[in-house]
């Protein structure tokens, strides 16, 4: 539910954070999720591998480049519940894996301008979870400010910064939008 689905980097950054990416993704090992080389197993089942499947060839149909070679993921077959891992560039929103969840090891990266394109793009989803925002906020008092200047903006539940995917028993988490309207986890939650 709260897996990273599209990535919105900063032109300035953009293609070392692609390039590194698409690194860490070639490096995944999918296979069977008892082994302990395997740091990627199969998606919930054989329907939803398809549903993925299908988002990145329409994306790739649609004009996006995938960066992760298939074959290199043989266990990966139609058929099977094993997905490779992808990284699509060169994706906007009218492509479902932009706009849909999916689910699975794929993830859209597109590059903006500007703080304002990356709000309105962030936005732009019938779902709100989740959102995770990456900047050097910490160091930085001007990254710090900008990084709260999205959050007011942000059409979603919970806002992660320089982490995702983290859930912490003591901090409600909720969603908006299509992503429901209860609270889970902390005294808030059922």
């Amino acid at each position: 539910c709260c897996a990273i689905e599209r990535i919105y980097v900063h032109e300035s950054k953009y293609d070392d954070f692609v390039k590194k990416a698409a690194e860490i993704a070639r490096g995944y090992k999918l296979g069977d999720p008892t082994s302990d080389e395997t740091n990627l197993g199969p998606v919930v089942n054989i329907s939803s591998a398809d549903k993925i499947r299908k988002q990145v060839r329409d994306a790739v149909k649609a004009g996006a480049k995938a960066l992760v070679p298939e074959d290199a993921f043989p266990i990966a077959k139609d058929g099977t519940a094993y997905v490779a891992p992808q990284i699509l560039v060169d994706v906007d929103h009218s492509m479902d894996v932009m706009k849909e969840e999916t689910f699975g090891p794929v993830v859209g990266i597109m590059k903006v301008s500007s703080d304002e394109e990356a709000l309105q793009l962030m936005n732009d989803s019938p779902y709100g979870l989740t959102a995770s925002i990456w900047t050097n906020a910490s160091e930085n008092p001007e990254s710090e400010e900008a990084f709260l200047k999205i959050c007011d903006g942000l059409e979603t539940g919970t806002v992660f910064l320089n982490r995702c995917d983290y859930l912490d028993p003591a901090l409600a988490w909720t969603g908006v939008k299509n992503s429901g309207r209860g609270v889970s986890l902390s005294k808030f939650g059922e």
